[in-house]
This record gives C-alpha cells, structure tokens and sequence, in this order.
C-alpha cells in the first residue's frame, strides 16, 4: 500500500514546493537553533574539562588546602615517606598579572606595558612529569635540562605566549604583593586554557610570600594499593581535604547547567513555532486533497490509513528538516565559537577558544524533536483526515460545526500552569516553570474560541450587510478561529513574555548602576578579585587622589576573593566604607540593626542562594588572618557577580585582619572638573609599576548595558522568527478554509457580491479573530512572563528583578502583528473571489 501512497506525496510535494518547503524550513531553523546551542555548550565545557585536566593531570589522590592560606608543605615531607605512595607532586597556583619587558604601552595615558592576567603555577619539575604531564617545561632549543630547576626561568602555555606576544629569551615580569619579579622565559608547556605562567614551586614560594605553602598535592599511589582503604588509614591535619582532580570542572558545571538548560528550552521555542506551522501547512493540503482522500476512501483506503498517510508524510518532512537542521546547527555553532569563543554571554568560561564538539546523543535527540514536531503539528490535521465521510466529501458537503465550545479545557490548563509555577526547583532547575510555561501556551490556544466568543457576543451587531455576514460568520465559525491563530497566539505570547522579561532585567540593571555608581570616577588596580591578592594600591594614592585638582570626594574599597565552599567558586568580599549600608548599597529589605560586639555583614542574592544564607543568620568567613563569626544584617542585588559577594565595613575589615591594603577607588569630582584630567593625574601618581583600569561612570554605564544588550540579542531573532513563522501559519490555514468554502463563496458570487467584497468579507472574519488572538497573546504572554521573571529567573540564576512592563513596545507589538495578520488574510482570501470559486457551485448541478 505504502508503494502505492508514496508517488501520490510526491506529487503533492512536487506540486506545492514552496509550501512545504517553508514547514521543512520552519522544522529546520527550529532544529538548528537547538543542535547549534547544544553543539556550543558541549565545546565550551569539554574544552575547560580538557584545560583543567591537562593542568591537574589524573592523578590518584589529590590533596588540597580548605582555607586560603594553603597547607603545610611539611605533609609533603610526610606524604613521600610513605611506602605506598609512588610519587608527591606539590602545586603551588596563583592569579597575578604578567607583562613583557619592552612591548609598548597599551595607551598614552597609561604608562608600561600592558599586563595580563596569568595563572601563575609552581611546580616540581621532578615529579610533575608523571602525574601532570603537560605541565612539564619544555626548555627552548639549545638550552641546558638543568634549566627547568633555575629558580629565574618561567615556561608559558600558548595563551600566555600569545598574550604577552613572549618568545624563548623574552623577560617577563610577574606582579606579586610587593612589586614586579622579572624571569626569563626558558622555553614552554603543553597545558591548555586560559594564560598560564608554570615556575619552580620554591621560586614561586618566595616570590609571592607564600613559603612553607601549597595550594595542593598530586599523589601517585604504588601498583596495587587500594586507594580506599589508604585513605582510611590517613590522618589528614585540620585544612586539608581529600579533593577529585576535575573540582573545577564540576563547580563550573553545576552553576553553568542553569544557564546552559535555560539557553537550550529557549532555543526549543523555534521547533514549538516550527510544530504551529507544519499544522497549518498540513491542514492546508488535507483541505486541498479531500476530494482525493474521500476517492481514496471510496476505493479502500480505511479512515486509519488516511490518518497514518497524513502523518507518515509529515515524519518524513521533520526527517529532512532535522538532518538540514543539524547541517545548519554545525554552521552556526562553528560561526558562534570563533566570533564569541566559548564564553557563552554568562561568564562561566572565561578565557576559553573552544574547538566545535560533536555531542552524537544531544544531536540526536535534537533531530527525534524536529520529527515529533511535525508529526504532533499534523496530528489535527491527519485526524480530520480519519474522520472524513467519503459519500459527503465527494459531494463538498460538510463544514465548520456550530456546535458549543467546550469551556473547561481553557480554564484547567491555564489553572494548572499556574499551579506548576508555585512548584520549587527540581535538582537545582526551574523544570515545573518549564511546564507552566507549556501549560499556559496550550490553554492559551484553546482559549481563543471563548475570546472569539466573548468579542462578538454583543448583541448590536455592525449595519453595514457585508459587516454583518462577517461577524456573524466568525462567530459562528469560531472553533476554527484556533487553528487559524494558534501561530499567532503562541508566537505573540512568547515574544510578548521575552519582550517583557528583557525590559524588566534591563531597567532592573539600569537601576542598580545608578545605585552602585554614585561616583564620576573609578580605578580599580587589578583585572579581577581573584588578582587582587597580588596587586594593590600603591600607599599613599587615595590621599594623593583627594588632593588633585577637580577631586571632591575619594572611597577606597578592599576586594579580595573568599573560599567558601571548596564545592563552589570564591565568593567576592568587598570591604568599603557603610555608614548608611541603606544608601551605599541596594539592600532587598530593611536592614538589620547592627549588634554591639558582632561583626555585621551583607550577602548579595546569589551568595545567600549558593550558600544557603538568610538575613540574621551566623556565617563563618576565612578572612586573612584567621576565620571571623559574623552576622547577615542583609540581602542586596548585586547583578555584577554571578558568584555571589559579601560586603562589609572597610573598618572593621581592617581592624580585624589587619591588612591595610586597597584596591578599589571612587572619585566624586567638584563641579567642572574634567575626567580626563583627574585620570591623568592619577595615572601619574600610581606610577608605571602600579597600572591602574580606570572609567568614568557614563563609560562604565554604556560597557555595561552593551554586554547586556548583547547577551540578549538571540530573544530578537528568536521574536522575529516566531511571528514570522505565526503569519505563515495564518496565511496557511486561511488558504485552507478559503478552500474548504469555495462553494460559499461561489453562491456569493451568483448572489451579487463583488470580487472586491468577498475580499473584504474574509479579510473582516479574519481579523476579528486576529483580534481575539492577539488580546489572547498579550494577556498569555504577560502570564508567562510573570513566571519568568519571579520564577525561572530567581530559580536558575538566583537574581530577582521588579516586573517592568513597556507599554508602547507591547502595543506596538500587538498592533504590528494585527496589521500584518490582515495584510496577510487579505493576500489569502484572493482565491476565494477566483473563478474556480464561481465554478465550484456547478459540482452539486
């Protein structure tokens, strides 16, 4: 039987190409988007894997330090005494900056040349080799192999080399707390990543005041030993733990899973619009084809195997868009990683160049999705096709039902979305806001027949007669009225709830820099907090600062990374001057009364969320020095750190550590003060061996919400597409109908109705329907985005935001969409004022 089908599809293909080949187009964008994000996260998080393990090496055991202040190299000593231990590799790791003697300045207002944030690694060339073997120096042609124990010799990976633009020979000088250290570089290593700068571990002790410490221990245990039952019967001293050599690869992947989850359900969006389509693509052939399926159906063909027909067309539709689709994932994915590396717009893979990774599970899976999309798109539509009477077919006869619209289904979904919107997490993942979300978009389509109804249910109906035959008409024919504007539902819905969400983040973070940039001014003296330890103010400069012409007012802040969880990245403790902490900072409530005797904190929302930290609660923090007990007087909003951050008064950070030393500068100027000169003057100051990044308040305002914009820019395209693919959808199933009345029209016609007012009888139905759909779409889609904004949000990223709502963008949305719906129903109804309209009244004669 299937023989027999296939030519009769195929001329149906042959006939309508461009039809269907806009449905293989909609499945393939849909496919492509998803295989491309999937193919992107993949690369990205196998290729910091890759630079995690070719520093860390797949040793045994790993024994790592708990606190900041590392461990005692003395359990070395202890460690390579031990008969089942084969090999003790210590690691000593340090962010700092790096620079080439002689390479030019970045800028003329900045003197030196320019720094770059290194990983700084100590190792022991003597043992290293056999547990982290790409951490091995290799020394430069014609050097001696004693060369890899000179404690002035540094290896750099190829980041570093390219970087710092450093050849063998080359000095380079390291920033440690008291001042640059130049080495020569020696040769290099094979490790992969972001910039490394690999030294001997006893240089490394003494150049950065660390002796006596270590970050960690690589232990390569004898043939034979029971890894287990060895640690059972090791007493580790307090501060060392026993750690998995890929930690960091599991910390970035957990916190990255949100974002990397939330990126691939937004892409799946294109496949949901892609299904609306092929529904209405299919629905258009079955209307096309009944007087051939009712044939067929007169000569055999059961009612099952129309239905199987119907869909067995569409599988092999998705099929081809899949494979299409993933072809174009591929390109895309390729494209993204080498214009946007593998940083992804979130922060989580600083520094990495991915390579394109092929993940055959996830892209298989995309391509199964594509193909259940369009066979669930034609599901309707293959069913009416079962349901069909061949004798009454073939006569034309049948039509849209009168029938009342059933009103609990509309009402149970849209119910039970919201009820999974109340629902917690789910393994760290909003997966019940997920299906809310599907939820509400279903309901919200079954919904437009009560809408149809509820509009024309007045009793005044238009006088103008052709006004009065449409209302009636879409009144009466108002089930339809969802597979007309399903697309356009769905679609105005999601872009609505995108258009909203994006707004609400935006003045959300347009908010909060006019909050936490009160200054005109800032400089800060390293390129990240984990840096900070290495590269401070020079003594003297906030003073200094203060005394320059112009200069009103100077802040000086500490910043430093603290570890919290060895299970977590550092927190960022930012140590500033808080008379008010209302006013300094952007607190979520009221904050805490300070208590004598007690150290008072605030916790931003994604530390509190990560660490499980609430306002009046007892936390533990490792400052320098020794660990403090203090007290969470608040939560604050900070949108700068995906980490978290702890703020504290400078003065009690001080006073309890000890450390005197700053980072951070705020500079309010006197009226007419130029920027350029105070910056100047400080630049001069701080001196060449004190490089400084410094930005007015409008330039760090402008960078901020450019790399936010940007971040956001895929929700454009996915909006455009989505209304895009929901216009085909109309102008689809309008050509259906247009087709399915043609005899109604043709009894118009003998009746004396005009070419030109069966356009405008069309055109008028379907706009009251446009109309009910869009008033749905507004409304569906200010639901979904009150659950993305209070509930999907907060649960992936743990940042809360107001709701913003930009009326003009959404009227502007709405009316667009309806005015490009009309354009589109009258560009379909011209069939219906064809000849073969007028003919079709003869088929009954």
């Amino acid at each position: 039987m299937w023989r027999r089908l296939f030519p009769l599809s195929l001329a149906e293909w042959r006939h309508h190409p461009w039809r269907h080949g806009v449905a293989l187009l909609a499945v393939a964008l849909g496919v492509a988007l998803a295989a491309s994000v999937q193919m992107i996260n993949h690369s990205a998080l196998a290729e910091f894997s890759q630079a995690v393990r070719s520093a860390n090496g797949e040793p045994d055991v790993v024994l790592a330090a708990t606190g900041r202040d590392g461990l005692d190299d003395a359990l070395l000593d202890a460690l390579s005494a031990d008969e089942q231990v084969a090999a003790a590799s210590p690691v000593l790791e340090i962010d700092s900056h790096a620079r080439r003697v002689g390479a030019a300045a970045p800028a003329a207002s900045q003197p030196g040349p320019v720094r770059v944030g290194v990983r700084v690694t100590g190792i022991d060339a003597l043992q290293v080799a056999r547990l982290a073997p790409a951490l091995l120096p290799r020394p430069a042609s014609g050097a001696a192999l004693t060369a890899v124990l000179d404690p002035g010799s540094a290896w750099l990976n190829p980041a570093a080399r390219a970087r710092l633009e450093a050849r063998d020979g080359d000095v380079v000088e390291l920033q440690a707390s008291d001042g640059w250290h130049a080495l020569r570089v020696a040769g290099s290593v094979a490790a992969a990543g972001g910039p490394m700068v690999v030294v001997d571990v006893a240089a490394a002790q003494q150049l950065f005041g660390r002796g006596g410490r270590l970050t960690r221990i690589d232990l390569r245990l004898v043939t034979g030993v029971d890894r287990e039952r060895w640690l059972a019967t090791l007493a580790l001293p307090a501060g060392v733990r026993v750690a998995a050599a890929d930690d960091a690869v599991q910390r970035v992947s957990n916190l990255s899973r949100a974002y990397r989850v939330n990126l691939g359900v937004l892409a799946l969006v294109a496949l949901l619009v892609g299904g609306f389509l092929v529904y209405s693509v299919v629905s258009l052939s079955v209307a096309q084809r009944t007087p051939a399926l009712a044939l067929l159906g007169v000569l055999g063909l059961s009612a099952g195997e129309r239905r199987a027909w119907i869909l067995a067309e569409s599988a092999v539709l998705g099929a081809i868009g899949s494979v299409l689709g993933l072809a174009l994932g591929a390109a895309l994915a390729a494209l993204a990683l080498r214009l946007l590396g593998g940083d992804l717009g979130g922060g989580y893979f600083p520094g990495v160049a991915p390579r394109l990774a092929w993940p055959l599970p996830a892209l298989a899976a995309c391509g199964v999705l594509g193909t259940l999309s369009a066979v669930a798109g034609a599901w309707w539509p293959a069913r009416q096709a079962e349901r069909l009477s061949p004798a009454l077919a073939l006569k034309g006869l049948g039509g849209a039902s009168a029938r009342p619209v059933p009103r609990w289904p509309a009402p149970a979904l849209l119910a039970g979305g919201a009820l999974l919107a109340l629902l917690p997490p789910v393994a760290g993942l909003p997966l019940a806001a997920y299906a809310s979300v599907a939820l509400l978009l279903a309901g919200g389509v079954v919904a437009v027949p009560l809408a149809v109804q509820a509009l024309l249910a007045h009793r005044s109906a238009p006088q103008p007669v052709l006004a009065w035959l449409a209302w009636r008409r879409a009144g009466y024919a108002r089930q339809t009225a969802s597979a007309t504007v399903a697309g356009v539902v769905a679609s105005l819905a999601l872009s609505v709830a995108l258009t909203v969400m994006v707004a609400s983040f935006r003045e959300a973070v347009t908010d909060w820099l006019g909050q936490v940039l009160p200054a005109d001014l800032y400089a800060r003296s390293a390129t990240s907090a984990a840096a900070a330890e290495q590269s401070s103010l020079p003594e003297g400069l906030p003073a200094g600062v203060a005394a320059l012409p112009g200069v009103a007012r100077v802040d000086a802040a500490r910043v430093l990374p603290l570890p919290i969880d060895p299970r977590q990245p550092a927190v960022t403790l930012i140590a500033r001057a808080l008379p008010t902490p209302e006013r300094q900072l952007p607190l979520l409530g009221a904050a805490l009364p300070a208590r004598d005797g007690e150290l008072g904190v605030f916790v931003s929302e994604p530390a509190a969320a990560l660490h499980g930290w609430s306002a009046g609660q007892l936390i533990r923090l490792p400052l320098p020095g020794g660990e403090q007990v203090a007290r969470v007087r608040g939560v604050w909003r900070d949108y700068a750190r995906q980490f978290g951050s702890v703020a504290m008064d400078l003065g009690d950070y001080q006073r309890l550590t000890g450390d005197r030393r700053l980072n951070d500068l705020s500079i309010w100027l006197a009226p007419g003060a130029r920027v350029e000169a105070v910056r100047e003057g400080m630049t001069a100051l701080a001196g060449p061996d004190h490089p400084l990044e410094s930005a007015g308040t409008a330039e760090l305002r402008r960078i901020s919400l450019a790399i936010f914009d940007r971040s956001f820019a895929v929700t454009r395209y996915l909006q455009a597409v989505a209304i895009a693919v929901g216009l085909v959808g109309v102008a689809a199933s309008l050509s259906a109908q247009v087709l399915a009345r043609r005899k109604e029209f043709g009894l118009l016609a003998h009746l004396g109705l005009t070419r030109r007012q069966t356009l405008w009888l069309v055109t008028l139905e379907s706009v009251a329907w446009l109309a009910a759909g869009c008033a749905v779409g507004v409304a569906l889609g200010l639901a979904i985005a009150v659950v993305l904004v209070h509930v999907v949000n907060p649960q992936s990223f743990h940042w809360t935001m107001p709701m913003h709502l930009p009326g003009w963008r959404l009227a502007a949305l709405a009316g667009v969409v309806l005015a490009a719906g009309a354009a589109t129903a009258a560009f379909s109804a011209r069939h219906a004022a064809s000849r073969q309209a007028v003919l079709a009244v003869k088929e009954d004669w």
